[in-house]
């Protein structure tokens, strides 16, 4: 076998594993998603066992997380990747760490979903949790997008989102605060509601931190806690 030859054959090969590495965490924020959606469908059917399945299934998520991060150890102990692949074997540890912080949050969302669905409901089933759960849910969808294609603009759209998603979480904490007020009666449910809107927030910021880290490994540049002007201005030089 000629020297270049074996040259071609391990690069195809380190392509090969750095396609199904790209491919291993796509996989995992579908399964994120999922998750996600179920919990969000929990809390406004008031569906107690589908919130208990969500919980229990979090290890799933976890089990992906720590496959991903041995083979991400192991290409870069094997291949020694430079510059572009450096970028994306780190914004790759980076991203699954997140997808699996909002693994964590859906499991808590499933949790309260089953304390909810004992308690009584509200005549507009937590409208307002379903309408901040599923802008946090097309957050993280178009996350995984941007992460599949690397397109900067669409990652630049989700880090915008993530205003309008506090916003609506401000929302419903000033809105909680007023029903205690009225009605002490109504605390323990009232304070669930607004654990469930917090770890929904909490998803929004982990989904910006993966568009985050997707700039990165397009542009080379590393731009948490930067002003969102800032960064697409310079984005779009």
């Amino acid at each position: 076998m000629e020297a270049s030859d074996l040259g071609g054959h391990i690069s195809k090969r380190y392509n090969k594993d750095i396609e199904e590495l790209r491919s291993s965490v796509l996989s995992m924020g579908g399964l994120v998603e999922t998750q996600l959606q179920l919990a969000i469908t929990a809390i406004v059917s008031g569906d107690s066992e589908l919130g208990i399945q969500v919980a229990n299934d979090d290890y799933k998520v976890n089990k992906l997380e720590v496959s991903i991060d041995e083979e991400c150890s192991r290409i870069l102990a094997m291949r020694a990747p430079a510059a572009g692949d450096l970028r994306l074997i780190v914004a790759i540890i980076k991203t699954i760490t997140d997808l699996e912080r909002i693994g964590d949050e859906a499991e808590k969302i499933g949790f309260l979903a089953s304390r909810l669905a004992a308690m009584d409901r509200p005549s507009d089933s937590y409208r307002e949790l379903k309408n901040l759960g599923t802008h946090v849910l097309h957050m993280l969808r178009d996350a995984m997008n941007a992460f599949a294609r690397l397109d900067v603009q669409e990652a630049l759209e989700v880090v915008r989102e993530d205003d309008r998603a506090d916003e609506e979480y401000e929302a419903i904490q000033r809105q909680c605060i007023t029903f205690m007020m009225e009605d002490p009666r109504s605390i323990k449910r009232v304070m669930n509601v607004t654990w469930a809107a917090r770890s929904l927030e909490r998803i929004g910021d982990h989904a910006k931190n993966i568009c985050e880290y997707v700039i990165y490994m397009v542009q080379g540049r590393d731009v948490r806690h930067t002003r969102f002007s800032d960064v697409a201005e310079s984005s779009n030089d």
